[in-house]
């Protein structure tokens, strides 16, 4: 019995176990409820001058949730480049994570 073999193959098959389209999943659920939270937030920012501009913030977020985790959840659905899915979904929640720290600093800080 060749032991170090049986090692290569167990690593190989704990490998092959971790389901990238389950992880994909969870990385465009949690980017599309941080989408979502992002609405309720805006909307809660002091008016400021009152012209409503704090709007203006949903479309470059719309778009990376469009860019980054449309296709996610396209994917998934049809069981596609699952490793590919993950690593789009990771990259999204980066970029709304650069995104928002950037809206953070332009909304006044009483609320947020």
């Amino acid at each position: 019995m060749n032991w170090f073999a049986d090692c290569g193959d167990q690593s190989i098959m704990a490998f092959d176990t971790v389901n990238f389209r389950k992880i994909a999943a969870l990385v465009a659920a949690a980017g599309t409820l941080f989408w979502l939270y992002t609405f309720y937030a805006i909307a809660h920012v002091p008016p400021g001058d009152g012209t409503g501009f704090q709007w203006l913030a949903v479309f470059p977020l719309g778009m990376v949730f469009g860019l980054f985790f449309l296709p996610a959840w396209l994917l998934v659905a049809i069981g596609r480049l699952p490793r590919f899915t993950a690593a789009l979904g990771v990259c999204g929640l980066i970029a709304f994570a650069v995104l928002w720290g950037q809206l953070l600093q332009e909304f006044p800080r009483a609320v947020l």
